[in-house]
């Protein structure tokens, strides 16, 4: 069975909107937009290009889906990336969209839809997609979280974990923690079960 990696680009107060390009994703009136490319250098972008290389599905969220649609099939062969995302299996959660433009998109109705992938695929990415990886959490199905933290917080934004929300579970690292030059750290960690609690720090 395959794992599903939820990869994500956050800042210190938990905001994954619209990282690449100042029109990216302008919901409610977000204006940091391409808040990630002050903190990029060749170092993590290589592993960001790396962890996209491993994956042989690709699963995203609707709004997450139009920004890649629109952009990515634009780039050409020539972009690693795009040729890429391009070529692998495409699939987005939405009950609405009945006919993708992206080719090689599989439009899934529900939850139920995405465990079956992990029958079918090695390792499943959703990148961004914070609403869906929400989700996805609330039914244990990501397996591992790969986040991208970055120094800087915009106190405005989608976050990853609005108030209120989140269900209780653990993860451990699956790798040490590695920082950039530019500042930003990469973190990565696999699903561990419930959260331990209750411990008595007097009498450890």
């Amino acid at each position: 069975m395959g794992i599903i990696s939820a990869d994500l680009f956050i800042t210190l107060d938990g905001v994954y909107q619209a990282p690449g390009s100042p029109d990216e994703d302008r919901d409610a009136g977000f204006e940091f937009g391409g808040w990630q490319g002050a903190y990029t250098d060749a170092e993590s972008g290589a592993a960001i290009s790396a962890g996209i290389e491993r994956m042989d599905a690709l699963l995203l969220g609707r709004n997450t889906y139009d920004i890649f649609a629109a952009y990515w099939p634009a780039k050409g062969q020539d972009f690693p990336i795009a040729a890429k995302l391009n070529a692998v299996p495409k699939f987005v959660v939405s009950r609405s969209l009945t006919d993708p433009a992206w080719a090689g998109t599989t439009a899934l109705a529900d939850l139920a839809q995405v465990r079956a992938l992990k029958d079918r695929s090695e390792e499943i990415h959703v990148i961004g997609s914070g609403q869906l990886v929400r989700s996805l959490l609330d039914a244990d199905l990501v397996d591992r979280l790969n986040l991208f933290l970055y120094p800087l917080t915009l106190g405005a934004g989608k976050r990853l974990f609005p108030d209120g929300t989140g269900v209780p579970a653990a993860f451990r690292p699956a790798q040490p923690p590695r920082g950039f030059p530019m500042g930003a750290t990469w973190l990565v960690y696999d699903r561990a079960g419930p959260p331990i609690t209750g411990i008595d720090m007097d009498h450890m």
